[in-house]
């Protein structure tokens, strides 16, 4: 990329560096597939739910000559959703900057891009840990879609009582009966993952496919779910307490990936997103830390927009 000199930085909203920020993604985080970002144009808003309207058979579909034609909505407003702001700034030392110029005496867009990241890390760590906290959350789905596994019964006791396959299949039945969808995403927390690549029941499984152990691939496959993924983010506490974002539990949910326009399916969740966000704001040096500042910025708010098409599986290890 071209570098960006310090009359462009200073220049109101960058386009270079907000395509930076829109761009940005972190391996580590799952959220985004369980609640996909749907672009909206107001902080505030009706959460379209969605209902069994689809899958109803209507009495009088046959019509006679002049009859009136039924009619059927899809997807209602729900309850209200506000988007909030976020912000931080990424701080570009003025010693790294002297090290990065190039012969346009401006500090070069990699120097830019290391700062709106680290600012970018922080806000999307923010978001994933929202989206985990919905989707782990057993007061959001109704009593057939959630089961809180104790004991025996846990993926982490190998005594011959827990079946994760069992268990994953008759969520996924669940999902089946009420949307009329099949899951298409199974998450769940990096401790959860590292019991199942032991667990004697997948080992089992996989011992034929010639892999000592079992992958998110090969798990995807087991289940006969299309995606599989592991929530590997970590959060610290105030006192420096670290903790897996998605704990111990497993999430499967069926979540095309659809724009605003397309919303006429059963899905899980979506992320409510205001237009041009996330964006990087004008860049400006403080001279007191002798350092340039990127500001970024976010408009969010996930939200289940389906609990039929969600299940979850609490405390799935010890």
């Amino acid at each position: 990329m071209p570098a960006q000199n310090l009359s462009q930085a200073r220049a109101g909203i960058s386009p270079v560096n907000t395509t930076i920020a829109q761009g940005w993604e972190n391996s580590e985080f799952i959220g985004g597939y369980f609640f996909p970002r749907v672009p909206t144009g107001a902080r505030a808003g009706k959460i379209i739910t969605f209902d069994k309207s689809s899958f109803m058979q209507y009495t009088n579909m046959a019509r006679s000559p002049g009859a009136r034609t039924p009619r059927v909505e899809f997807g209602y407003a729900g309850s209200d959703y506000a988007l909030q702001d976020f912000s931080i700034e990424g701080k570009l030392p003025k010693e790294i900057q002297e090290e990065q110029l190039d012969p346009a005496k401006g500090f070069t867009i990699d120097g830019a891009t290391m700062a709106i990241n680290g600012a970018m890390d922080i806000i999307g760590l923010r978001l994933e840990i929202q989206q985990a906290a919905l989707a782990t959350n057993l007061a959001n789905y109704d009593p057939s879609n959630r089961i809180t596994l104790s004991g025996a019964n846990q993926f982490s006791d190998f005594s011959g009582t827990s079946n994760p396959v069992k268990i994953v299949k008759d969520a996924k039945e669940v999902i089946r009966q009420q949307t009329g969808k099949r899951p298409t995403a199974l998450g769940m927390g990096a401790q959860v993952f590292e019991v199942l690549t032991q667990h004697p029941v997948i080992v089992d499984r996989i011992k034929y496919t010639g892999r000592d152990t079992a992958t998110p691939e090969l798990l995807a496959s087991l289940f006969g779910i299309p995606n599989v993924y592991v929530g590997d983010a970590i959060q610290a506490s105030d006192a420096g307490v670290f903790s897996d974002v998605w704990g111990k539990d497993m999430v499967l949910a069926y979540t095309p990936i659809a724009s605003l326009a397309q919303r006429g399916l059963p899905s899980y969740g979506y992320t409510y997103n205001l237009n041009g966000y996330p964006m990087s704001e004008p860049a400006y040096y403080e001279n007191n830390q002798k350092s340039w500042c990127f500001p970024v910025s976010s408009c969010e708010a996930p939200a289940i927009a389906s609990k039929a098409a969600g299940y979850l599986i609490k405390n799935a290890v010890a």
